[in-house]
């Protein structure tokens, strides 16, 4: 085997692993100082990629999260506004005028969906908390502003929250 192929064959080996352990990613139980926000706030901490669900004042959730990239980030308070299983996806005029070829609608549960499994809509915008069929996109600043988890992620926060839960997102 040459240098180079072996260089080569290591570099992938590394980012097949990088993108199996962030696809194999879990929440996990946190220390946080979190007197500012209500129990079962999230915070999303775009510059750490990490989602918060708060639930006491010295405890939260923490997830791996994908967020907006380069002039796609923003920052403020919402709210959710629906929560849905399999949804389907119509693209931005955005992310349309950026990709036309992309199709008016992907439906619910294709493997082609950006939404993944769930998606939660956030109120005055066209951002969610989404699933995603790309896992190794979670983690970077990928996005046109939405906040993009795992398949098993999106689940679980899913399943804690409600119409209405505040969400504030920080740079």
């Amino acid at each position: 085997m040459s240098r180079k192929f072996a260089v080569a064959l290591a570099a992938t080996l590394g980012a097949v692993a990088l993108i199996s352990q962030a696809a194999e990613a879990r929440p996990e139980m946190v220390g946080i100082h979190a007197d500012n926000y209500e129990p079962g706030t999230i915070v999303v901490k775009t510059n750490e990629r990490r989602l918060y669900l708060i639930l006491d004042s010295g405890h939260a959730m923490r997830y791996p999260v994908g967020v907006g990239k380069s002039g796609k980030q923003w920052a403020g308070t919402t709210k959710i506004d629906g929560k849905y299983r399999n949804p389907a996806w119509s693209p931005p005029a955005e992310v349309k005028r950026d990709k036309p070829s992309i199709p008016n609608v992907i439906a619910g549960g294709s493997p082609h969906n950006p939404m993944g499994v769930a998606a939660m809509t956030l109120a005055g915008g066209e951002y969610a908390i989404h699933g995603t069929n790309v896992p190794g996109s979670v983690g970077g600043f990928v996005s046109y502003g939405c906040i993009r988890m795992l398949n098993s992620d999106i689940t679980d926060l899913y399943s804690r929250v409600e119409i209405g839960t505040t969400v504030v997102v920080t740079r």
